[in-house]
């Protein structure tokens, strides 16, 4: 007597058989991922602050030459709290406010690579790592394209990934909005999280080679 293994994903069923006189086995591929102890999710963040003098500008965890920097409670580095409020999001962890509230005083200035630690280590304590980070960072000005590498070669470092898990791009508003009139800076992030915690008793491997 053979045997069929069919393997289900919603209502669609594909398989294979050797023999009509069998025995049929459903495997459903979500059990599979389940007991592999594989789950990814998916998070987005966004961030903005106003350009002002006398501020330092820091992006990425990178001192950035300008004649203005962010206005904000910490160091206002747009880019790593979109980073940080991707990473809760995709934890379902709530957002940055709610770990790092403006009205505490022991955020007064700090370094937002220093959050975005605390923050990747509480998503770790869960279970999960990241798979792979990017975000945009909106600014008519300074020109940014010098500073990717920098800021992706920094945020890997802090996180203790490989550089090749964060990409970092720049662009402008083509002179739109409040961005475009150099009034601020806006960071988008998305990424993408997966499950480390296996469910069949084996320790999982991580991916950064």
């Amino acid at each position: 007597m053979s045997s069929a293994f069919y393997f289900v994903e919603s209502d669609a069923v594909c398989g294979f058989t050797t023999n009509f006189k069998c025995v049929i086995k459903i495997i459903f591929i979500n059990d599979l991922m389940k007991g592999q102890g594989v789950m990814a999710r998916v998070g987005l963040g966004y961030d903005i602050h106003r350009l002002v003098p006398g501020r330092k500008l820091i992006l990425g965890g990178i001192p950035i030459p300008y004649e203005k920097g962010l206005l904000g409670h910490s160091d206002a580095d747009v880019l790593l709290h979109a980073a940080c409020d991707a990473l809760l999001g995709a934890a379902g962890m709530g957002d940055i406010g709610e770990h790092f509230p403006d009205t505490d005083p022991e955020y007064k200035d700090a370094c937002s690579i220093d959050l975005l630690v605390t923050t990747y280590r509480r998503i770790q304590a869960r279970g999960l790592e990241l798979i792979n980070l990017d975000a945009t960072v909106f600014a008519q000005a300074p020109k940014l394209s010098p500073y990717k590498e920098k800021m992706a070669r920094r945020m890997a470092e802090s996180l203790d990934v490989d550089k090749t898990r964060i990409n970092i791009k720049a662009t402008t508003t083509e002179g739109l909005g409040t961005i475009g009139q150099g009034a601020g800076i806006a960071a988008m992030c998305v990424v993408l999280l997966e499950s480390i915690t296996p469910t069949d008793g084996n320790q999982r491997v991580r991916r950064d080679s």
